[in-house]
């Protein structure tokens, strides 16, 4: 296991809350694209039917192909990596310029991370094609050596094998005078540059993937953060009521913090008229270190933003404490008698830095 790496720099906005809709319905996507998440998660997963998937596929690539398809940043939650189509649509959606990231369900280990992020620097890599000159005895044009081959139907890419294309580029046959022979003149090489892996963030929603937390969350650079899915994990654990969940939460929490990663965002609430409930949960959730929250309906989101945004009192002793270490820095006491350090000035940083999304 290599060591944490230190914490990463925060984004301008930092995400509150994350809006999942079904992949297979382009006129859902497309309104909540505007809703006011900070966050949309194009769900290929569970919200879309066996018989949809192709369909929400091909819907999200086309989505996906526009640089900026809405106000907010897209990810993409693909199927199950052990599954049949996880490959075909991390390789699909990797490189298009709209992907904003990949959320990897049922994450049990860091081999798993490996694996979808081999899948996404595969994907799309376009192969140098030799320049022709006549044709093949046999008249037709020949196929280009290492050209790449990939089909949404199929749900396979298939890249040159590496020796073949190799060799191909030393060869030059040269035709004689008369002949039908064609001639291959190599392209003049490019320079090799692997293409930059999507953000991936991890969902854990088993106990071997809780037991992996700290693993997966240092397993890859290209991993922005851990999360957890609580109905799968709390099925397999036999839990009954959210005390059954706290360890496996907190547990969540300090993996990531570990890592240098962001705080995960909670899992989502699945009563969507209950909303007293789902700000009773939240305040729970942010009292553990969680920081935002997954909705499955905008109804949600202002409900997990004021949740998890910082009261005027926070913010008040947030600045009091940013006030004084600016004017004495280091360790000192307050005049009302806290402690603080240059851990707790960071923290009081943050809270104001959250408290600039009311502006």
């Amino acid at each position: 296991m290599r060591p944490a790496p230190p914490p990463r720099e925060p984004s301008a906005r930092t995400p509150l809350t994350w809006l999942y809709v079904p992949g297979d319905r382009p006129e859902v996507v497309a309104k909540a694209l505007h809703c006011g998440a900070d966050v949309v998660v194009v769900d290929l997963e569970d919200a879309v039917a066996p018989d949809r998937k192709d369909r929400a596929l091909r819907a999200t690539a086309e989505l996906l192909s526009d640089p900026a398809p809405g106000t907010a940043p897209v990810h993409v939650r693909v199927n199950a990596l052990d599954g049949p189509l996880a490959e075909t649509e991390i390789r699909t959606l990797a490189a298009l310029p709209g992907l904003a990231g990949l959320r990897l369900p049922k994450v049990q280990g860091p081999a798993d991370i490996h694996r979808a992020a081999g899948w996404a620097t595969t994907a799309a890599q376009p192969a140098a094609a030799p320049a022709l000159t006549g044709r093949l005895a046999t008249g037709r044009r020949p196929r280009t050596p290492g050209a790449a081959v990939s089909s949404l139907t199929t749900g396979t890419a298939h890249p040159a094998h590496p020796a073949h294309a190799a060799r191909t580029a030393r060869t030059a046959r040269t035709a004689a005078p008369g002949s039908a022979t064609a001639t291959l003149t190599p392209a003049a090489p490019a320079p090799a540059a692997l293409p930059a892996t999507p953000a991936l963030y991890a969902l854990l929603e088993s106990a071997l993937g809780i037991e992996h937390a700290f693993a997966i969350a240092t397993a890859h650079p290209a991993l922005r953060g851990i999360a957890l899915g609580e109905a799968d994990l709390a099925t397999e654990l036999g839990v009954r009521d959210e005390a059954g969940l706290a360890w496996p939460r907190s547990r969540t929490v300090v993996a990531a913090r570990a890592a240098g990663l962001a705080p995960p965002p909670q899992s989502v609430y699945p009563d969507v008229a209950d909303l007293d409930g789902l700000a009773r949960s939240c305040a729970r959730g942010r009292a553990l270190g969680f920081l935002g929250r997954a909705a499955i309906h905008p109804r949600q989101l202002p409900v997990i933003e004021a949740a998890h945004l910082p009261s005027p009192e926070e913010v008040e002793a947030a600045a009091e404490i940013v006030r004084a270490a600016g004017a004495e820095g280091g360790a000192q006491a307050l005049p009302d008698g806290r402690f603080v350090d240059a851990a707790v000035v960071a923290g009081a940083r943050r809270v104001l830095s959250l408290a600039e999304r009311r502006s």
